[in-house]
Parts: C-alpha cells; sequence; structure tokens
C-alpha cells in the first residue's frame, strides 16, 4: 500500500472540503497548513516519507494562495536535498467562477512539483460537455490536469456541487492506482 500525503490550504472551507474527498478517493493522510502558511515538523517529515503529495489549494486572483506560496517557498528545504525526487504528484483547486483562472493554479501546482523531479497525474477522465450535462456531473468543468471544483462566493463549503466532490473522489483514486503502478 502507497503512503499518499493531500497537503492544503484553505481559506473557508471549500477546500478542504475537496482535500477530504481526494484523501477518501486515495486513502490518503490530510496535512493542513494553517492560516500563517505553516506545517507543523511531524507534517514535513509526513511529506518526505510519502509516495505521493496530492497538493490543494483555493485559486486566490489567479494563483495559489499567499499561505499555500510559503509553503511552496519553504519546500526548499526538500529541493535542496531531492527529498521528493521521483515522487508521484497531482493537484486539485477550487474557486467561485465557473473559470477564474484555476488552470494557473494547477500550472502553479504543476511547476512546484516538476522543480521537485516528481511525476504529475492528471484526472484521466472525460468532460461531460454534452448539451445533457448537469452540473452535478463528473468533471463538468472539464479539466485534465488536475481535478477543479467550482463554488459560488455566498456558498457555504457544504454546498459545493456533489459532481465536483465525486470528481475529487475519484481523481483521489484515480492517484493512489497511478502510485501502486508507479512503485512496482
Amino acid at each position: 500500500m502507497s503512503k499518499i500525503v493531500v497537503v492544503f490550504h484553505s481559506g473557508y472551507g471549500h477546500t478542504q472540503r475537496l482535500a477530504e474527498a481526494v484523501a477518501k478517493g486515495a486513502g490518503a493522510d490530510l496535512v493542513a497548513i494553517d492560516a500563517e502558511g505553516s506545517l507543523p515538523e511531524a507534517a514535513w517529515a509526513s511529506l518526505n516519507a510519502a509516495d505521493a503529495i496530492i497538493m490543494g489549494s483555493p485559486t486566490y486572483m489567479g494563483t495559489v494562495s499567499w499561505q499555500f506560496k510559503k509553503f511552496a517557498d519553504a519546500s526548499s528545504k526538500a529541493w535542496f536535498t531531492q527529498a521528493w525526487k521521483d515522487k508521484v504528484f497531482a493537484g486539485f483547486t477550487n474557486s467561485a467562477s465557473l473559470n477564474g483562472d484555476k488552470l494557473a493554479t494547477l500550472h502553479a501546482l504543476f511547476t512546484l512539483a516538476m522543480q521537485h523531479g516528481g511525476v504529475w497525474v492528471g484526472t484521466g477522465m472525460l468532460p461531460a460537455n454534452t448539451k445533457a450535462a448537469q452540473r452535478d456531473d463528473i468533471n463538468v468543468l472539464g479539466s485534465f490536469a488536475g481535478a477543479m471544483a467550482q463554488t459560488p462566493a455566498d456558498a457555504s463549503p457544504d454546498e459545493i456541487p456533489a459532481g465536483d466532490l465525486e470528481t475529487a473522489r475519484l481523481f483521489g483514486q484515480r492517484v493512489a492506482e497511478v502510485t501502486e503502478r508507479f512503485k512496482r
């Protein structure tokens, strides 16, 4: 069994809800980046020991939150020793707008993974892009690079569309499956 860690920042609870769905699908441990952008030492040890790291951040102003960026910058300690080289990586995000420049956030997560020498896993899901598609369908936002969700700015974390949560769960499951194959 692979050891998978979901490391995320959540400003209002929406990204945490997605992280929980991803972790459920992946059988992963959750590591939350706090409001100051910090992690306890035990969390760093967990990331270093992981076979796969799934990263999550809300999309704020077209990229990751400043708290996630602080974590990314602090990960340079692992970069110097190549501690995360050849790990499996993946990422997810949420924003209030249908587009909201979420792809820019996924690109930031992808770039971080590549700088660490990681192997990136996308969703592997076809989009729900027909006239019959409904908001609660799987991958209705049509993302291939990582899981995306959209929650209106005035909606609570409990109001994330069921399809986005299921997309996140299935995404976590895919990362776990790829990680197992990669470990062989």
